[in-house]
């Protein structure tokens, strides 16, 4: 190891060890206090720069890179809105210590059992196959969707042993009471895995998606039965970092996607609102993550109201209808946590 790698390297790592995620204002003050004891001198936090914790990662990541560790950084795919003075702050770059490997689940199972696991593969199926489909590419889930997922039904227990996921610890997994997958679920918030919308939804967090991007697209972007390719995990156009959040061309045969600030960013040096993919005029309201899954659930509360007034059948009521009145497909929204309110 290079001789340039000091107790301050060691000190700097041991920090993101005991930590799921950081940024940079979390970063400051840990690694102001390490060069402090160094230099044996206050050093004041906002004195820590950019190019300090740029020197550090670099040194970390060629430390622990043979034991297939790196720590990683990614943008949140959602920024704070200021309502008063109509602006949007710029997103935080998210920093995490992550396990490289393409089989990232299967750490886990040092803190959970097989049959939790098990659990969470199902909540997983579910944002990303079940609540991910073409008309609705919500990729979030209810708190009720998650703990109606603790029952292992025949399906997913033949799902499961397709994959190699599931740690080897012998017989089929079994259920998960209430509380159990109640209590799962706020540990994987707490861990740093999930996190939860004002509206309730649970999505993956920055970690999440940077420790498990390899086993993403490994497991759920595949060749269909009828022999066409599914890519359920999308990259956006922009930053080519995996989209959950923020929204897509008017025509879903078209893999562009892109970030919130990405979009606003692309659009402003291109000075043009096509599409980076197709180049075809960019819609605006055609959404990826949380907000899909709320457009779908108010043009079904629409289309219930309507039905009442009106004798005549409505289409859409059984999830055929996505939010722009057409389509065919059944979209695995579910029920909706957060209401009917309008986009914030």
């Amino acid at each position: 190891m290079d001789n340039d790698y000091d107790d301050t390297n060691r000190a700097f790592l041991q920090a993101f060890m005991g930590r799921s995620s950081m940024n940079f204002e979390e970063i400051q003050p840990i690694l102001a206090a390490i060069l402090s004891i160094r230099e044996d001198r206050e050093i004041d936090p906002d004195d820590i720069t950019e190019e300090h914790l740029t020197s550090y990662v670099a040194a970390a990541n060629t430390a622990i890179s043979q034991f297939d560790f790196e720590i990683r950084s990614s943008l949140r795919q959602t920024s704070k809105r200021n309502d008063e003075e109509n602006t949007e702050s710029a997103p935080t770059r998210v920093y995490a210590l992550v396990n490289t490997t393409s089989d990232s689940l299967t750490q886990l199972a040092t803190s959970y059992s097989a049959d939790e696991i098990a659990f969470l593969k199902r909540v997983l199926d579910y944002m990303f196959e079940t609540n991910n489909t073409r008309l609705c590419e919500g990729m979030v889930i209810t708190p009720m969707q998650a703990v109606n997922l603790r029952t292992a039904t025949e399906a997913n227990r033949r799902r499961s042993t397709m994959t190699e996921t599931q740690p080897a610890q012998g017989g089929a997994a079994n259920n998960l009471s209430l509380t159990q997958a109640e209590t799962m679920m706020k540990q994987l918030v707490e861990e740093g895995w999930f996190e939860k919308s004002e509206k309730s939804y649970f999505s993956l967090t920055p970690r999440g998606l940077m420790e498990l991007r390899g086993w993403l697209v490994a497991e759920y972007n595949d060749d269909e039965s009828d022999g066409r390719r599914a890519d359920r995990i999308k990259f956006c156009a922009a930053c080519k970092d995996i989209i959950t959040v923020g929204q897509r061309c008017g025509d879903r045969d078209c893999p562009g996607r892109l970030h919130d600030h990405c979009m606003r960013n692309f659009f402003r040096i291109h000075r043009a609102e096509k599409c980076p993919v197709c180049k075809q005029d960019w819609p605006g309201d055609k959404y990826v993550g949380e907000r899909a899954v709320r457009a779908m659930n108010r043009k079904r509360t629409s289309d219930a109201r309507q039905s009442i007034r009106s004798p005549m059948v409505i289409r859409g009521l059984d999830g055929n209808e996505d939010e722009d009145g057409t389509g065919d497909e059944e979209v695995g929204s579910g029920e909706e946590a957060g209401g009917d309110e309008e986009e914030g």
